[in-house]
């Protein structure tokens, strides 16, 4: 006889769930609940899954022994809620991705395993006599340790409250100046709630801002759309002190790891250290447990992460905020592809939660939202030093002496900035000293040998590096071709453009800031903390160096090469040309001194360039939404993009061949390729891809609903790995 089935969400790649048999003596022990962990056998592995539906119905066909029984029950209680495994459900319906992988993703890695759930007491810290003895005795040199003791003297503090390094804690543990104990059981930490009349004064566009979102109840969208330096983040601190005094927990996303430290400082300075965490990739796999943990207990008030933190359970959400919202790091581009910032208005629908999207240069998607009135918006069109935005001016640089990629009229423009005592950013999205190196009697080329790339010359590490495998070798001395020594590198990256600057501004200090350089938070704090410091002259940097930073400082922006985005075969690349030259222009003038903004072209003619400088984004994003509108392109249109990467160029078509001949025929929906992609050949593998186009969202998930699970079944499926991104955000 079959007893009790449960739905299992198994971590495997296939579209469905599958039933188990509950043993009699889990059924005897526990009571067993939707959300819940479980081990259970899966072919010859042993897996934890979790459970999405008790009371499931057999198959009357089914024979006897036809479904397996779990192993164990791993939680005492459900780890996802209903809503949690409602969004996993949507999540996985709408990008079409298995509901096990959706499931898991939506776990700490710890958990995702059979680790138990605990959630660690706080540490807690309090001075001892022998302290308080040392305090009076310690010299004054011993700066970091009278800190530490002079905080504890007030009273005792958790962790997170105390800045002193690690290595200072545990001198004070060992001298039993301090004494360490645990809380007796977690809870939230008391909120530090700003007295208003402490508050900095708000700018008349900022305080409309506060009153639209004070005065709206529920969800609801709301474009935050303000001009770099027109004060954003005062705005999001004004809500979230209105979500925590109604007793909400508050979600902020942001882009990149980079920005994360910079918000959270902010957050804390105004609410207190214990109320806030953040959630990155740069925590350890422990600390991001216990981050998720705190939040599904509802006692971590504030979040502030990235992508994935869009997932955390957060039980009592009651506003969600998006900074940067157009930036595409925003979009999961392996695995699970899903959009950071479409899921945190989905969280804000589903808690009844405002949503903020915040952007100086918001998507052509979110900017049409708010132009039909789906999305309110809240415009900051000055910046709160009431400094004129900078000026920008387009250098053509068409037959002049390039040096080092700076032409004679930036460089002279670096000179004066820095003769009147200003700093400088010089603006070039390539890292590494050169992209190409030529043999100049040969003609040799340092291709990679699994790409259809060339080699980027890291000069300060002797290597040949390909920046879309990773493939590395040494930088050679001869050509391997003809034995010539005349090795020439060819055009220039942020290392080649930081040496020119050392050997013509040798008295200015000179920092780089890109990917190669900061390697850690540390690095990363200490290069920005001085440049707001006013100790670096110069810096040189990629688009790390594009968002949210505030060097009051920065009175000239150099870009050294803003031709790159504009003849790509990707019809979003003039929008994020825009709005990546918008804001590397907005760190400039953000302080009394009006900033430079200077634009190396060799298109000084093209409309692009020419309604971005004299309409700045706005203007472009008008232009470009006209051209989309006309051409049935995205935010007019929905895609689809299924991509295939074989071993040989004919598998990979093969395969998209035979997708395209099983997939449903509805009405409106328009197949493009299969075609070779932009770059064929990646990481050894040839890669072809398929874009749908539907006007209507409905008409492509129709089409793509029965698809997926169809394509493993194709002839060659097996020498192929494919994926299917819904609503992608590049077409490479």
């Amino acid at each position: 006889m079959t007893r009790r089935l449960v739905s299992v969400a198994v971590p495997v790649p296939l579209y469905t769930a599958f039933d188990y048999q509950v043993p009699a003596e889990i059924e005897a022990e526990n009571a067993l609940l939707a959300g819940m962990r479980v081990r259970l056998p899966f072919g010859r592995r042993e897996l934890t899954g979790v459970v999405l539906k008790t009371g499931v119905a057999p198959d009357p066909s089914a024979a006897e022994g036809h479904y397996r029984e779990l192993l164990r029950v791993l939680d005492a209680e459900a780890m996802l809620s209903e809503d949690q495994l409602g969004l996993a459900a949507w999540i996985a319906d709408y990008y079409r991705h298995p509901i096990g992988e959706v499931v898991a993703a939506m776990l700490p890695v710890a958990l995702r395993a059979d680790e138990p759930a605990v959630l660690k007491r706080p540490l807690r810290y309090a001075i001892t006599d022998a302290g308080r003895a040392a305090l009076a005795a310690l010299p004054a040199r011993s700066k970091k340790l009278r800190e530490l003791l002079s905080r504890l003297d007030t009273a005792a503090a958790e962790r997170a409250a105390l800045s002193a390094p690690a290595a200072t804690l545990r001198r004070a543990l060992d001298e039993a100046w301090i004494a360490e104990s645990a809380d007796p059981a977690p809870a939230a930490p008391a909120v530090v709630l700003p007295n208003p009349a402490d508050l900095p004064a708000l700018t008349d566009d900022q305080a409309r801002a506060v009153d639209a979102l004070s005065a709206s109840s529920g969800f609801g969208v709301h474009l935050l759309h303000g001009v770099t330096g027109s004060g954003k983040t005062e705005v999001y601190l004004r809500a979230i002190a209105a979500a925590l005094a109604a007793g909400k927990q508050v979600l902020v996303l942001v882009p990149e790891i980079g920005l994360t430290p910079q918000l959270l400082q902010r957050v804390r300075e105004r609410f207190g250290a214990a109320a806030v965490a953040g959630s990155h990739s740069a925590l350890s796999e422990t600390e991001r447990g216990q981050v998720w943990l705190r939040a599904r207990a509802g006692i971590l008030p504030i979040v502030v992460g990235t992508r994935s933190a869009v997932l955390l359970p957060l039980p009592r959400l009651g506003l969600v905020i998006v900074d940067e919202e157009h930036d595409v790091s925003f979009k999961q581009q392996d695995g699970l592809r899903y959009s950071a910032r479409d899921l945190a208005v989905l969280r804000g629908q589903r808690a009844g939660a405002p949503v903020i999207l915040g952007s100086a240069t918001p998507s052509l998607e979110t900017l049409v939202h708010a132009q039909n009135g789906r999305y309110a918006w809240l415009k900051l069109p000055q910046r709160v030093r009431q400094v004129p935005p900078p000026r920008l001016q387009l250098l053509d640089v068409r037959g002049m002496p390039l040096k080092d990629g700076l032409s004679p009229a930036l460089a002279v423009a670096v000179a004066r900035h820095l003769a009147d005592g200003g700093q400088v950013l010089l603006f070039i999205n390539r890292r590494g000293y050169a992209p190409a190196l030529l043999c100049h009697d040969c003609g040799w080329t340092a291709q990679c040998k699994h790409c259809d790339s060339r080699m980027t010359l890291h000069r300060g590490r002797g290597r040949l590096i390909c920046h879309h495998c990773g493939a590395r070798q040494a930088a050679p001395r001869v050509c391997p071709q003809c034995q010539s020594k005349q090795l020439v590198p060819l055009g220039q990256g942020t290392e080649r453009v930081e040496e020119g600057l050392r050997e013509r501004f040798p008295e200015a200090r000179v920092e780089r800031f890109d990917s190669d350089r900061l390697r850690s938070f540390k690095a990363l704090d200490t290069v920005l903390r001085d440049t707001r410091e006013g100790r670096v002259d110069i810096l040189v940097g990629t688009q790390m160096l594009a968002k949210g930073h505030d060097f009051a400082g920065l009175s000239l922006v150099g870009i050294v090469d803003a031709d790159a985005s504009l003849f790509s075969v990707d019809f979003r690349s003039l929008e994020r040309m825009g709005q990546l030259l918008t804001q590397v222009a907005g760190r400039a003038g953000r302080a009394e001194r009006r900033g430079e903004v200077l634009v190396q072209t060799h298109q000084p003619e093209h409309p692009a360039l020419l309604r971005l400088v004299g309409q700045g984004y706005d203007g472009l994003a008008e232009l470009l939404i006209a051209e989309r509108r006309i051409a049935g392109l995205p935010p007019f249109a929905h895609l689809a993009l299924l991509r295939a990467e074989a071993k040989t160029e004919q598998a990979a078509i093969a395969f998209l061949e035979a997708a395209l001949g099983c997939l449903p025929v509805v009405e409106g929906l328009q197949a493009l390729g299969p075609v070779p992609a932009p770059m064929e050949r990646r990481a050894g593998r040839y890669r072809a891809q398929l874009l749908l186009q539907a006007q209507e969202r409905s008409a492509l998930h129709r089409a793509l609903k029965p698809w997926p699970p169809l394509l493993d079944t194709l002839p060659g499926a097996r020498a192929v790995r494919w994926s299917l991104d819904v609503d992608p955000v590049d077409l490479y």
